[in-house]
């Protein structure tokens, strides 16, 4: 079995961008939390900008996981978000930061009571 092969793009990155190689904001990560307003029009926006806002309105997705769901570079993508963060219709959030180790007393009181209770 030969693997698939993803089909040329018709249209070039460059011409999505018109031209940019860089987005207008340099604060995006690959794990930028997207969401995007629903109370804008989508009219006006190019398909991809269209598709991106599509892919974000039910819910959130990070700046990685749009761009694997357009399958355009990140650095494409990212220009694309600056540009509809731009206009209004995204809002970026920081991720969830991960979670600081307990205090090490509360976690052995814990312990502590679970094994009581076996």
């Amino acid at each position: 079995m030969t693997p698939r092969r993803r089909p040329d793009r018709l249209v070039r990155s460059y011409v999505v961008t018109d031209g940019r190689a860089h987005p207008t904001r340099n604060t995006l990560d690959l794990v930028t939390v997207l969401i995007a307003a629903d109370d804008l029009p989508l009219a006006g926006l190019n398909p991809e900008k269209r598709r991106l806002m599509e892919l974000c309105r039910p819910g959130a997705l990070s700046v990685a996981e749009v761009a694997g769901h357009l399958a355009l570079p990140v650095s494409v993508t990212k220009v694309l978000i600056a540009d509809l963060m731009d206009s209004g219709h995204i809002v970026t959030r920081a991720p969830v930061p991960a979670a600081r180790p307990s205090d090490l007393t509360i976690l052995q009181e814990v312990l502590d009571a679970l094994r009581a209770r076996l």
